[in-house]
């Protein structure tokens, strides 16, 4: 029988995570029956990315590496309808990890947010928030293979460093500049056609001030709201995205999901170019798991965070 360690939701969150929001346990796994597989965790995310150690399904023979939504599980059990499986000619030298990041769900949110809802053209100015994260960090990559100038926000000097790596035309720490409005301005006179937002929150609101007629919006995120206990509110940006004619669009990846095979052969394509770095931050052990999710809130992590199990 094999038993499988699992973080559950001991108590709900109020404001920001804390350690005693969560427990770990120890469960046993039942036998796969006909039709089912056992899957071993070997990088844990929001998107777990598993390997299949036991299996009665055809379709996923043991040995199988697949993406799937076991939760913060080492061992999970499967019928195979909630599984991807990694593209069967994924390259020696590329990490599997990455299916978590740039050639996964963050990659594809990246790749349709600039193509599908803003249509950047070549030479268009970007604006990204979050810059150094997982979706920002493709984003800001990927516009400039298109051939666009690329603004980036980031949260220490550390993660600016690494968005000049990347070849960011401008990049510079939100925490530390005397005035968000000023600095946009200097990096971008003339303002900004597109503006990639994982932020939300006050950042936005001095954003859309920047954008050019006619300038769209990509709503990808909004962390700086996520742990709120009170909401927040105003000011309220209606005029200006009148005024200025602007289309603002959410999205999730997942509305382009026919796309998804031809999307990361791209996405590989460029990686195996050297068009398209990658950074992980990664933590040991699934043991790790909710101090990992808690360093992320905290903006400790460059690129991807994952866990590896």
């Amino acid at each position: 029988m094999v038993k499988a360690k699992t973080w559950i939701l001991s108590k709900y969150f109020d404001g920001f995570p804390k350690p005693s929001n969560f427990e770990l346990k120890v469960e046993e796994v039942p036998e796969p029956k006909d039709g089912e597989l056992i899957l071993e965790a070997v990088f844990l995310s929001v998107d777990p990315y598993m390997r299949v150690v036991q299996s009665k399904n055809p379709a996923f023979p043991v040995g199988s590496h697949v993406v799937g939504r076991g939760g913060w599980r080492s061992h999970s059990l499967s019928d195979g309808s909630d599984l991807v499986p990694i593209m069967a000619d994924w390259p020696q030298g590329v990490s599997m990890s990455l299916a978590l990041g740039t050639i996964g769900m963050p990659g594809l949110t990246a790749l349709y947010g600039i193509e599908e809802v803003l249509a950047l053209k070549e030479g268009e100015t970007l604006l990204v928030n979050a810059a150094a994260g997982a979706v920002g960090s493709v984003v800001g990559q990927i516009a400039k293979i298109k051939g666009c100038k690329v603004v980036g926000s980031a949260g220490s000097d550390e993660k600016v460093a690494f968005l000049k790596e990347l070849g960011f035309d401008e990049a510079f720490n939100y925490k530390t500049v005397g005035s968000l409005e000023e600095t946009l301005k200097r990096a971008s006179p003339d303002g900004y056609d597109c503006y990639f937002d994982n932020v939300g929150g006050q950042f936005s609101d001095v954003a859309l001030q920047q954008m050019k007629h006619f300038g769209r919006i990509a709503v990808c995120g909004s962390i700086s709201v996520y742990n709120d206990t009170t909401p927040q509110t105003g000011p309220y940006q209606q005029l200006t995205i009148i005024m200025k004619e602007l289309k603002m669009e959410g999205f999730m990846q997942s509305r382009w999901g026919n796309k998804h095979p031809e999307s990361l052969r791209r996405l590989m394509g460029w990686v195996k170019e050297g068009k398209l770095l990658s950074r992980e931050h990664i933590t040991r052990g699934i043991e790790n798991m909710p101090a990992a999710f808690m360093g992320m809130f905290r903006g400790e992590n460059i690129g991807k965070a994952i866990v590896a199990v």
